[in-house]
């Protein structure tokens, strides 16, 4: 009877497993990356960002960089005296691990004013799976077959 317990255990996992959603890589800007000119209020519109998620910032390292900074900094477009907060790299990953407003600006001089200056919300949770494709609809609807079938073969193995 332990078996037939630990395999239904096992099927209820495995038909559960196509539902996981992973989180989400966001290029700031898109293909037009880190850079004047950009409306990143208008890029953010529509997007969700949730704990976990990922704000990357690809830039010519030479003339960008970015800081995350408070409400207030980014309004006034001040940068911070602590270079901590500051990032340089040109390729810049930023984990988002906490829920609530962030701001992020450019801190070369007239940049954020400019417009090289993002605020997000962070949203709790995880986001939303994306619609399934339905070359992973059909995997995903196979495998689950396939084991249904394992699981219904080993039941009558096992009670026999």
């Amino acid at each position: 009877m332990a078996i037939h317990r630990s395999l239904v255990i096992f099927a209820i996992v495995a038909l559960k497993t196509p539902a996981i959603s992973l989180a989400t890589d966001f290029v700031v800007g898109d293909d037009d990356r880190w850079k004047l000119g950009i409306k990143y209020e208008d890029w953010a519109k529509g997007k969700q960002f949730f704990v976990g998620d990922t704000l990357v910032f690809k830039y010519n390292a030479t003339v960008h960089n970015v800081y995350k900074v408070k409400g207030d900094n980014f309004k006034s477009c001040t940068v911070p005296s602590n270079n901590s907060l500051g990032s340089f790299t040109g390729n810049d990953t930023i984990k988002l691990a906490t829920t609530g407003n962030k701001w992020y600006i450019c801190g070369v001089n007239g940049h954020c004013d400019g417009g090289m200056k993002l605020k997000i919300t962070v949203l709790d949770g995880t986001a939303p799976a994306p619609a399934p494709s339905a070359a992973s609809t059909l995997l995903a609807t196979n495998f689950q077959i396939f084991l249904g079938m394992i699981f219904t073969i080993t039941s009558i193995v096992i009670v026999y």
